[in-house]
């Protein structure tokens, strides 16, 4: 049971993101606002599985969390689908300290993808032009957001990563 256990990690991580989703700790948060907990996970399995893999995982995690919130018209799949595409074209880099500063850098830029996508499905459905100043604060969610994902990127995902290579390894 222990090997079974140890192989199948990484899914079991998979299965606590949409908890994580919704529970949003507060402690690791700021003012509010959270980091984009979903590429956290997503970032090290696409870079390790590559591409095709990261896009079908991009693709049931945004379905997992669009099922959780039914009440919005508003799907995450288009984001996490492209951020898992992109994520799978990036190649791993041997040195330790650099490899940290890009999981936050990729991170971040996911963020920005994801949360961008997000918001202009929220524009073009409300869109006026005199309500464009009630945007700004999803503006500002975005720029907290992107920040958060690229501070607690490198911790995370080198973790993610370490978990992964470790239960590819005992696949093997």
């Amino acid at each position: 049971m222990n090997k079974f256990f140890e192989k199948k990690f990484p899914i079991v991580l998979f299965i606590f993101i949409p908890i994580i989703f919704l529970w949003h700790p507060n402690w690791l948060g700021f003012q509010g606002f959270q980091p984009y907990w979903p590429l956290f996970w997503l970032l090290p399995w696409s870079m390790m599985n590559g591409s095709i893999n990261g896009l079908m995982f991009g693709l049931f995690l945004g379905l997992i969390l669009d099922s959780l919130t039914l009440e919005n018209n508003f799907t995450q799949i288009p984001g996490l689908i492209l951020c898992g595409f992109l994520f799978g074209r990036i190649k791993l880099h041997s040195d330790i300290l650099v490899g940290h500063f890009r999981y936050g850098l990729i991170c971040s830029f996911g963020s920005f993808l994801c949360g961008t996508l997000y918001f202009l499905q929220i524009m073009f459905k409300n869109f006026s032009g005199s309500t464009f100043l009630l945007y700004i604060p999803s503006v500002q969610n975005i720029v907290a957001e992107v920040f958060l994902t690229g501070f607690f990127a490198p911790f995370l995902c080198s973790q993610f990563m370490r978990i992964i290579k470790s239960s590819r390894r005992k696949v093997s």
